[in-house]
């Protein structure tokens, strides 16, 4: 379907198009990241239509749900990164999404009790949680270090598209599985959208750096937070990303709060978000196609002052497409940081220290997009909407410029 290997030196999406284990990786993942979206809508439903007992009302029965899965990521997250570093990244990637894949189908199966959902709801988020670390150290694998910039703002701009369409179409595809099969036709899909990911990815091949020898987990874990606490180039740029996280984690609350202060239903939040997801795919399009030629320029100092501009001004507008305009702009300066990073962690990672770098990461993000959301809502509750707001905005501009102020020497080198 592509060629093995780029054809000719450029930079861009141009060189990406070109690689054929890079484009079988997105695509896998591409499928893969709408599986994960659909599925907890998936699961939701199974939840309220077959899985909820008499006494138990829906909103506890999702709380559960969402702590099934949402503790695998705080356990295991940095586990994965360790086990990334000592088998085949492919053989994680391609066999994560077969068992996530097998685990959906078997669903229908099952005993039709609630802890059997809520067990297979944990295994299933598990096992995701070795996904992305390999993923993550498989891509400076497959690109060059000219291309990263495009990669990690293909990759970027497509799991935003994913988080948007995944939610948004997730319940009429779900709604279309029913034609498929009555009794398991929702299961079907969903898994087969796993297992498809995982035949996309088969034929993916390249070189890779693994240990062999047997270590502490606990031990392994320490040597990456040590080795992150070191190199103080890597440690910036991964605060950064974690604090973009924490910011977007808030945005799902103060959205909400945005809905009721524009006298919209709550549940209209989610344009919000999509707005802020098309602002995060329209700066990684731009970074993906001119990033060679922004390598200088201070990115993530002006991604986190877009950022608080733009919750500054949520404060001081009432109308709707202002407001939507804002979320573009907020999520256009979240690419301007998250892209660049990303790359800048990959390239000074040395490949043996990959899986665990990067499992320390998805562990960090994980809990950035679960922790801020009781934060806000109690500040919220407590202080109101606005000084929220602009209290966010003055902490976004002041990390910004605290950690440009510690890394721009070296920045301004390398991306």
């Amino acid at each position: 379907m592509f060629p093995t290997e780029p054809t000719a030196v450029n930079s861009g999406f141009g060189a990406l198009l070109k690689n054929r284990n890079f484009m079988l990786l997105w695509i896998g993942q591409l499928i893969s990241q709408l599986a994960d979206k659909v599925l907890l809508i998936l699961m939701i439903d199974l939840l309220e239509k077959k899985y909820l007992t008499g006494n138990l009302s829906d909103g506890t029965g999702r709380f559960y749900l969402y702590m099934a899965f949402t503790l695998p990521a705080i356990f295991f997250g940095s586990a994965g990164g360790v086990i990334v570093d000592r088998m085949p990244k492919k053989l994680i990637m391609v066999g994560s999404d077969f068992v996530r894949g097998l685990l959906t189908l078997s669903i229908p199966f099952l005993p039709r009790q609630l802890g059997i959902l809520l067990s297979m709801n944990f295994i299933i988020s598990t096992v995701t949680q070795f996904f992305a670390p390999a993923e993550q150290a498989a891509i400076p694998l497959m690109v060059k270090r000219e291309n990263l910039m495009a990669a990690n703002a293909l990759f970027g701009s497509t799991m935003m598209s994913a988080l948007i369409v995944g939610y948004a179409v997730g319940k009429p595809i779900l709604e279309w599985a029913e034609f498929i099969n009555v009794d398991f036709g929702k299961e079907l899909l969903v898994g087969g959208f796993y297992l498809l990911s995982a035949i996309i990815m088969l034929p993916i091949r390249f070189k890779e750096h693994r240990q062999t020898s047997v270590a502490n987990p606990l031990n392994e874990f320490l040597q990456g937070f040590s080795y992150l606490k070191q190199n103080r180039l890597v440690w910036n740029a991964m605060l950064q990303i974690v604090a973009l996280y924490c910011v977007f984690a808030a945005l799902l609350e103060l959205s909400i709060r945005l809905a009721a202060k524009l006298n919209l239903e709550q549940t209209d939040f989610s344009f919000f978000v999509a707005a802020a997801g098309v602002g995060m795919v329209l700066g990684a399009g731009i970074l993906g196609h001119f990033g060679h030629r922004l390598h200088r320029q201070p990115l993530p100092l002006i991604g986190f002052i877009f950022m608080a501009l733009a919750l500054v001004m949520f404060i001081m507008t009432n109308n709707l497409f202002l407001v939507l305009g804002l979320c573009v702009f907020l999520g256009l300066g979240a690419a301007l940081i998250n892209v660049p990073m990303q790359t800048l962690i990959q390239q000074h990672t040395p490949p043996a220290m990959h899986g665990k770098v990067f499992g320390f990461q998805n562990h960090a993000i994980n809990i950035a997009l679960s922790a801020p959301l009781l934060i806000t809502t109690k500040l919220v509750n407590a202080l109101g909407l606005s000084i929220v707001l602009f209290g966010m905005s003055v902490t976004v501009a002041a990390i910004g410029f605290w950690t440009w102020q510690n890394t721009r020497k070296v920045l301004q080198d390398v991306i």
